[in-house]
Formats: C-alpha cells, sequence, structure tokens
C-alpha cells in the first residue's frame, strides 16, 4: 500500500509529537513523505469556558510558533515546516527546553531557516493561514477534532492515532500499515482505549 499521508499538527501536544515522530520515520522507511500541516488547539477551544487556565496558556504559546511555521512553510515549503517542528519540538516534548524566543531563534538556526522568521511570531496576520489549515483539517474528519488528525492520500482523516510512546520496527510498520488500511474502509469511523 502507498498513500501518502498528510498530518495536521498543534505543536503544543506531547501525544501529537509522539505520533509525529513515528509517522515521520516509517514514512522514511518507506521513501515516503509526510505532509505537514497546522492546526490549533487555541483555535479548536475558542469560546470555551471549562479550559483550564495552564491548558490554554500552552495554547497560547503554541499560537506563536504557529505563526512561524506557517510563515516557514511561505518561505520553504513542507521541508521548512518538517525541520522547524523537529528541531522546536526535540527542544521543548524531549528535552523541556522553555517555550521562549531563545528557543525558537535557536530550532531556526537548527532547521536551516532566517532568524527573521521569528518575527511572525508576533505577527497575527499569520492567524488567517493558520485557521485555514486548521479547518481543511477538521474537514477531513467531518467534525470538530483535536490532534493530531492524519489522512491518507484522498481517504478521510481521523482524529490519531494517539500515541504513549514511539513505536520502532516492526511494531511502527504494522501500525503504520493498519492505519493507513483503516483510512480505506468508509464504514470506519472510531477506535478507542485507555491510556497507559
Amino acid at each position: 500500500m502507498n498513500m501518502s499521508a498528510t498530518m495536521w499538527f498543534d505543536p503544543s501536544c506531547p501525544f501529537t509529537w509522539r505520533t509525529s515522530r513515528w509517522l515521520r520515520a516509517e514514512a522514511a522507511v518507506r521513501d515516503e513523505k509526510v505532509t505537514w500541516r497546522l492546526m490549533s488547539l487555541a483555535v479548536l477551544n475558542e469560546g470555551r469556558d471549562d479550559v483550564p487556565s495552564g491548558y490554554r496558556e500552552g495554547q497560547l504559546r503554541a499560537a506563536r510558533l504557529l505563526r512561524v511555521l506557517a510563515a516557514s512553510a511561505e518561505h520553504g515549503g513542507n521541508e521548512a515546516v518538517d525541520s522547524l517542528y523537529t528541531a522546536h519540538g526535540t527542544r521543548v516534548h524531549e528535552r523541556a527546553e522553555g517555550w521562549d524566543d531563545r528557543t525558537l531563534r535557536q530550532a531556526l538556526t537548527e532547521a536551516g531557516l532566517s532568524d527573521g522568521l521569528a518575527a511572525a511570531a508576533d505577527d497575527e496576520s499569520w492567524d488567517e493561514v493558520v485557521r485555514a489549515s486548521h479547518a481543511e483539517g477538521q474537514a477531513r474528519v467531518g467534525q470538530e477534532s483535536g490532534t493530531p488528525v492524519v489522512a491518507f492520500g484522498d481517504a478521510p482523516g481521523f482524529f490519531g492515532p494517539i500515541l504513549t510512546a514511539v513505536p520502532a520496527g516492526e511494531e511502527a510498520a504494522r501500525l503504520y500499515d493498519s492505519v493507513a488500511a483503516l483510512a480505506t474502509v468508509t464504514a470506519f469511523s472510531e477506535l478507542k482505549r485507555a491510556r497507559n
């Protein structure tokens, strides 16, 4: 089965980070590329009063990075988004570095992108680009959904898979094949179990 994957992600989510690392590595083994698209938990939760304040603060921090990712996509396409998400995500999700401007600039440098792209973090004009990408991902799922949204080829997308660790080797391959196969089953809707 050879269907390219698209993943809509909010960079603040650690579960999404794990899914992205699995999807990226397994696609590379198959000589495929993942198309990276943006989504925003802040947009998803707009107008909701039941979002805990710490969670909302994280979403607002991520909104700044989403703007830079949008600007990076315009500057360098999918490869730029991949490189910046990888560099920044490694710092915040694996090394527990802060979501500050220093981390952002270091990630831009590591990704081989212009330091000037950091200015997009405070440029609200990029919010419409993020919203449009977010809406596209939600439309692929067909209902309001969290992060990540994954789609294979032209098949409908879905929320997940949500991963508590990054699978590798044969396990990673089985998951990829299974998720890609489920994407082609029009009657398939949802699977879920407790997170360990």
